[in-house]
């Protein structure tokens, strides 16, 4: 018992710095996250005048860290920049329908996840519903549903166009290149992808292109800093196991023995 304590003890020991590394202090970078995120819900509750407020806070911490911090390439302060302009837009816009102002703070709110995360980014989070969108397409073509088609493919453009900026912060120039001809050929031609099963190769491809970077993108979500934990944690585990298997082989066979001398005893008597 004293030494499952003592176990006890040591796990907590190597795991308190952690949480309390954790809790000691927000980093500035996490900051603008949950700054963002927060713009968000606040469109989302039609609260425009609150997320306005908040993007506005948003540019004076970004530009308080860039200044102190040059971790970001231009490219992505371009985006960032670009993302922000159409968020407050959507903040501030009279004419713009609720679902369009949510896009838009939402393309904002992936791109800063897209630049402040090290590991699985929010973006990849889009997979379910792109993808459903897109099968809809494919199946329309594949229908000759002329109507449906064109409804359909609009309809993954504007959430293709929710992930495109933070597409670009994570992948390949290659990988984006791509996408870009595989899309801009359906959209442009696409009287020839209803009626020719040629043109029709290029939905599949397209279809093949955004699952493997789905996949590609999810494949290891786990954080580096924690496998030392888990491998230390896991050690401590299994001696733990192993200590309380020995002794209980320890107990059985001193049990064994003191029948034995019983039986000894018994037998002379």
């Amino acid at each position: 018992m004293k030494f499952k304590l003592i176990i006890f003890v040591f796990i907590m020991f190597l795991l308190a710095p952690l949480t309390i590394n954790a809790n000691h202090h927000q980093a500035p970078i996490d900051k603008l996250n949950q700054i963002s995120d927060e713009a968000l819900q606040m469109v989302k509750s039609t609260r425009y005048e609150d997320a306005k407020k908040l993007l506005e806070y948003f540019s004076n911490q970004f530009l308080s860290y860039t200044m102190e911090d040059h971790s970001f390439t231009m490219d992505e302060l371009r985006i960032v920049t670009v993302a922000h302009n159409e968020a407050v837009e959507a903040t501030t816009s009279t004419s713009m329908g609720h679902n369009e102002r949510i896009n838009r703070v939402t393309k904002f709110r992936l791109v800063i996840d897209a630049v402040t995360s090290t590991h699985q980014p929010l973006w990849t989070e889009m997979e379910g519903p792109i993808m459903t969108v897109y099968g809809g397409v494919k199946e329309a073509a594949i229908n000759g549903d002329n109507e449906n088609f064109h409804t359909r493919f609009n309809s993954f453009l504007s959430l293709y166009e929710v992930i495109y900026p933070s597409m670009k912060l994570d992948l390949e120039v290659e990988k984006i290149q791509q996408l870009d001809a595989r899309i801009n050929f359906i959209d442009h031609y696409r009287p020839r992808v209803l009626a020719e099963a040629a043109s029709q190769a290029e939905l599949v491809a397209l279809e093949n292109d955004l699952k493997n970077i789905f996949d590609e993108m999810t494949e290891d979500d786990a954080d580096p800093s924690l496998w030392w934990v888990i491998i230390s944690t896991g050690s401590i585990i299994i001696l733990t196991l192993s200590y309380v298997g020995f002794r209980k082989y320890q107990g059985e066979r001193e049990l064994r023995r003191e029948r034995e001398k019983n039986r000894s005893r018994e037998l002379k008597d």
